[in-house]
This record gives structure tokens, C-alpha cells and sequence, in this order.
């Protein structure tokens, strides 16, 4: 028998998402299969059904199709960002993006964990924060409580966690210091010297 874990004793009933059953029903059977659908026609829309869902999103936001949210009335999006396809915010907690952000193609960015120190393998939630300018590459991943300071970037399939301070370029798992942000000069073969940003 097990000693230490204890899986049937997991217990997440302190945790309110921020709305009723009938809302979160109401998003997950209705809001999220039109929000995420490739048929929907515009951005302005995808916005649009956000935010009647409590989402705050600032103007010129482009949302592409299949993008996941997991609770709107977590999200607070700043002016002209960008969320590319198959997005995944796994918010149970608040993910706040400043202006002119960027999320590539297939980022995951998760505001759960699990207590490993916790035979009952407890909930822990922690906000993710992207400041203006900041990018996560494609298929990088984002860990509960990371932070990606002004105009930092996690390169493509990455996974960060912590605070990624102003200008740096982060890549790896775990990902680490590449080198500075440098922006208004030319650097067509930036992308190459990082292994690919996207």
C-alpha cells in the first residue's frame, strides 16, 4: 500500500473559480466551442464574447481560432495583443497581459499546481503576468507565478517559471539567459542566434 500519497483525500473545495456553476456551465458548453471555433470570422468578435463573459480586453486585440480559456473573468488583456492559434490560458487565477504583447502559436500558460509535499497532492494557484511587449514564443510553456517583465521573450517550447527580467531573452528547459532584447536594430538573423523564436 501507498504511504505517502493519498490521491482519494485530494480536497479542492476552498477554491472558487469566481462564478457560479450555471456561468462556468454556461461558458464551457457555449462560450468557449463559438469562442474557439475556426468558423468565428473576426478577432473583434472572439473579444467581444470575452468580455460579455467578464473578461477585460483592451482595443486592436487579435485572437486567432482555437484559442482556450479556461475562465474569461480571470483575464485582463492590455491594447493590440496578440494570441495566436491553439493559445491555451489555463486560468483558475488571473493572467494579465499588458500592451502589445504577444503569444505565439500553441503557448500553455498555467496558473495551477500540485502540492508534491502534500500526501492529498493540494491545489496551488498562482498569477501569470506578461508586461508590455513581452513575447512567448511558440509552444513555450509558462509555469504558475511567472513573469515576464517589459519587452522580455521565452523563446519557442521553452518552459519558464519566476521573473523574467525587462529586455531578456529567455530559452531552454528550464529556460535560462540567452542574451539582451536589442529593438530598432537589425537582427534578421536574431531568431537563428536563439535557436528560433517564433
Amino acid at each position: 500500500m501507498n504511504e505517502y500519497v493519498h490521491l482519494a483525500r485530494y480536497d479542492n473545495g476552498w477554491f472558487y473559480p469566481g462564478r457560479n456553476l450555471l456561468w462556468r456551465a454556461l461558458w464551457l458548453f457555449a462560450g468557449q466551442p463559438i469562442f474557439g471555433c475556426s468558423l468565428l470570422p473576426s478577432s473583434r468578435l472572439r473579444a467581444a464574447l470575452l468580455r460579455a463573459f467578464g473578461a477585460q480586453i483592451g482595443k486592436g486585440v487579435v485572437i486567432h481560432s482555437c484559442v482556450q480559456v479556461k475562465y474569461p473573468w480571470h483575464l485582463i488583456v492590455g491594447d493590440d495583443c496578440w494570441l495566436g492559434e491553439r493559445v491555451w490560458i489555463d486560468n483558475l487565477t488571473t493572467v494579465r497581459l499588458g500592451n502589445d504583447v504577444c503569444i505565439s502559436q500553441g503557448a500553455y500558460l498555467c496558473t495551477g499546481n500540485h502540492d508534491w509535499t502534500d500526501p492529498a497532492f493540494g491545489l496551488l494557484l498562482r498569477p501569470v503576468s506578461l508586461e508590455n511587449g513581452a513575447w512567448a514564443g511558440a509552444m513555450s510553456v509558462l509555469l504558475p507565478g511567472t513573469r515576464l517583465e517589459e519587452y522580455s521573450i521565452v523563446a519557442a517550447g521553452s518552459i519558464a517559471s519566476g521573473t523574467i527580467s525587462r529586455f531578456e531573452i529567455h530559452a531552454g528547459n528550464p529556460a535560462s539567459f540567452v542574451r539582451i532584447r536589442e529593438i530598432g536594430k537589425s537582427s534578421h538573423h536574431a531568431a537563428e542566434q536563439v535557436g528560433g523564436l517564433s
